[in-house]
């Protein structure tokens, strides 16, 4: 009797997996092959599920339209410095709070946590104000410090649990063996953990590129794709629309896809 019901949770298990895949890869689906399509296309109904002709008319026409192209670029610049400046403070924090005990470390945990639990829209007006007294309102810069704001304190939190799962004997061995503390974690945390790391860089560039309010908020001229796409979403035609849709998932997906195959890569070569 207990065969038969672990096959049935199992089978329960997968229709529910692939319930949940094709709810989320439906959408995906049906905005990339309207990207390709037509006009004529886009606006058939009932929609055809199985392209018989490709077209790049609607991608041609997003792609032609003012400043997209030059907010795609500021788009990767922007996710670019958030990723970098994120894994350069995160990783090294969140080694201290796994490593080392000091006076405030759960209240400071506690702070980081807390970051997230206010919407952005509460400090809209003093950031407005301060990037303008500042001077770095309207500029890539500018942009990639608020996502940098907003991404810091989850890739602290996630390279701290991950550090904390390596065990300090194998940096202890190194350090028997002629290494300092800063090359013990160079060749031999910082090697071991590096799926956590990459989880962080993924979650960053997801964040960075598909945010929007920040990105309208301090900035008038020089917008991100997101800013750039909600500025004329009042007065564009829905192929825009859907070729815009498709900007802004294909770059995450790709990046999900690459850094996918290389956190597979790492943990099997610390599994071995």
């Amino acid at each position: 009797m207990a065969l038969p019901r672990i096959r049935v949770g199992r089978v329960f298990a997968y229709v529910a997996a692939l319930a949940v895949a094709a709810f989320i890869l439906a959408p995906i689906y049906l905005i990339t092959i309207s990207a390709f399509s037509s006009f004529d296309a886009v606006y058939e109904y009932p929609k055809n599920l199985v392209p018989t002709d490709a077209s790049m008319e609607s991608m041609n026409i997003f792609l032609e339209s003012d400043g997209v192209t030059d907010s795609l670029l500021r788009s990767a610049y922007v996710a670019a410095i958030t990723i970098v400046l994120c894994l350069a403070l995160g990783t090294p924090a969140g080694y201290a709070l796994a490593r080392f005990t000091f006076r405030g470390g759960n209240p400071f945990q506690l702070a980081l946590v807390s970051t997230r639990a206010f919407p952005l829209i509460i400090i809209a007006i003093p950031l407005a104000v301060t990037y303008l007294r500042v001077g770095i309102d309207d500029t890539v810069i500018g942009v990639a410090l608020a996502h940098v704001a907003f991404t810091l304190p989850l890739t602290v939190l996630v390279t701290a649990s991950v550090f904390a799962g390596i065990s300090y004997e194998l940096e202890e061995a190194a350090m028997t063996l002629g290494c300092n503390r800063l090359s013990a974690f160079r060749k031999i945390a910082l090697p071991l953990a590096l799926p956590g790391v990459a989880a962080s860089a993924i979650f960053v560039f997801v964040t960075s590129w598909n945010e929007v309010f920040a990105a309208a908020l301090l900035t008038l001229r020089e917008r991100t794709l997101p800013a750039q796409m909600l500025a004329a979403l009042d007065t564009s035609p829905l192929p825009y629309r859907l070729a815009g849709g498709f900007f802004l998932l294909a770059p995450a997906l790709v990046v999900i896809f690459f850094i996918r195959k290389y956190l597979l890569t790492t943990w099997g070569r610390v599994a071995r």
